[in-house]
C-alpha cells in the first residue's frame, strides 16, 4: 500500500458579488483595520460640510477657493481696520 497523502485544504474564498472590484481571491483576513488610518489623517484637516452648503460646492477645489477668497476679505478688512 501507497502512503496516504493529506491534503492542505484551504477555506473556500468568500463571494465578494456586493463589490465588483474586489476579487473573490483576494484574502484580507490577516489584515489589520486601520493600521493606517493615523498616518493618513495625520496631515489632512477633515471638514464635513452640511447638505444645504455641500450643494454649492461641487468638489475640495471649489471649497479651497471659497475659504481662499474669504480669508483675502477676511485679512483686507483687518488691514483697514488698524
Amino acid at each position: 500500500m501507497g502512503k496516504q497523502v493529506k491534503e492542505k485544504t484551504m477555506n473556500p474564498p468568500t463571494s465578494n458579488q456586493h463589490d465588483p472590484d474586489m476579487l473573490d481571491e483576494y484574502d484580507f483576513s490577516t489584515g489589520i483595520r486601520g493600521k493606517y488610518a493615523e498616518r493618513y489623517y495625520a496631515d489632512r484637516n477633515l471638514v464635513r460640510l452640511d447638505e444645504d452648503v455641500a450643494k454649492m460646492f461641487p468638489d475640495a477645489k471649489s471649497v479651497n477657493d471659497a475659504l481662499r477668497a474669504l480669508a483675502k476679505l477676511i485679512a483686507d478688512h483687518q488691514k483697514k481696520a488698524s
